[in-house]
């Protein structure tokens, strides 16, 4: 909430809207950590979610911030690699990831496996932090990024490097252009893009058709 002044939870309303969660519905959310878009999605009437992340001690975080709020209607939680999802194909029929494709490695692979497993007809949905922003915000954000960021990160997690990460990685992931060819190459048809807050973040949506 900090670093973002609060715009990751508009962001994130913004995918639910997309996803348009139904009864039957069954949702993976890919590097889902505490499970805030699981959860979101279920409150909103999906009809179940897992959770897959590779860090198992998130994953046991967001369990047991569930079992503290009395959540009866928790996620599934599964521990698994993103480029290698531990799921049938054709098993779900929406996919999320939201700011956690940066972190993959093998980031086509995970394009890949998350087409894989969903249904013919289903959604997949990629919420990105992106170095598209409108030229008229780049040298404000240039240095929130850079100087603000890690400073906060410094003063409120004593975690500067962590911070200065974030900054870097998402200078190096790929223009929205590019994303888009890389999720045609890997299978999703019909793909969009939609960028958010001047193009700070950005809604990759696509179909397996």
């Amino acid at each position: 909430d900090l670093m973002s002044g609060g715009l990751h939870r508009v962001w994130k309303a913004a995918l639910q809207d997309r996803l348009n969660p139904r009864a039957g519905m069954t949702l993976l959310d890919v590097a889902g950590g505490t499970g805030d878009i699981a959860e979101g999605f279920l409150k909103r009437g999906g009809g179940g979610a897992i959770i897959c992340d590779i860090n198992r001690e998130m994953l046991a975080a967001g369990l047991d911030r569930a079992l503290d709020r009395g959540n009866a209607a928790s996620p599934a939680r599964i521990c698994g690699d993103a480029a290698a999802l531990p799921l049938a194909r054709a098993s779900v029929d929406a996919c999320t990831i939201a700011f956690g494709l940066r972190n993959v490695t093998r980031r086509t692979d995970a394009l890949a496996e998350m087409q894989r497993v969903l249904k013919t007809g289903g959604h997949f949905i990629c919420l990105e932090f992106s170095p598209a922003v409108l030229p008229q915000l780049q040298s404000i954000y240039d240095t929130y990024s850079f100087t603000i960021l890690p400073w906060l990160g410094q003063r409120v997690a004593g975690d500067a490097d962590s911070y200065a990460y974030l900054a870097e990685s998402i200078r190096k992931f790929p223009p929205p252009g590019q994303l888009t060819a890389e999720m045609q190459d890997t299978g999703f048809g019909n793909v969009t893009q939609t960028p958010m807050s001047g193009g700070i973040v950005w809604m990759h949506s696509g179909w397996r058709i």
